[in-house]
């Protein structure tokens, strides 16, 4: 099984496809040098299998490779970074406190 990340920026969104196809996205708005993440979606019959997970975590990475800070008002990703707060330090400076335990 073969997984692939790649940023749509026609669409707006990163997806993320298993053997060619497409099982997920996060859309996103840019926001000055942080990045909205405004909404992850998983098709159906592909939930329960952590593609949400995944799509957040390679989201944050390829916004942080591209110097960006996330803002996540998706509230599946907020709910995922507070759970995960290793993944806290992706997100913009001025809403960490949010995620401190």
């Amino acid at each position: 099984m073969a997984e692939t990340f790649t940023d749509n920026p026609e669409q707006r969104r990163f997806e993320l496809r298993v053997d060619g196809e497409l099982r997920g996205w996060a859309e996103y708005l840019p926001a000055g040098g942080s990045v909205i993440l405004a909404h992850t979606e998983v098709l159906e019959g592909h939930e329960g299998e952590g593609l949400g997970g995944r799509i957040v975590r390679a989201t944050l990475q390829a916004l942080a490779d591209a110097g960006k800070t996330v803002i996540p008002t998706c509230p599946f990703a907020a709910a995922y970074i507070g759970r995960n707060p290793e993944l806290v330090a992706f997100v913009d400076p001025s809403l960490r406190g949010q995620f401190s335990a």
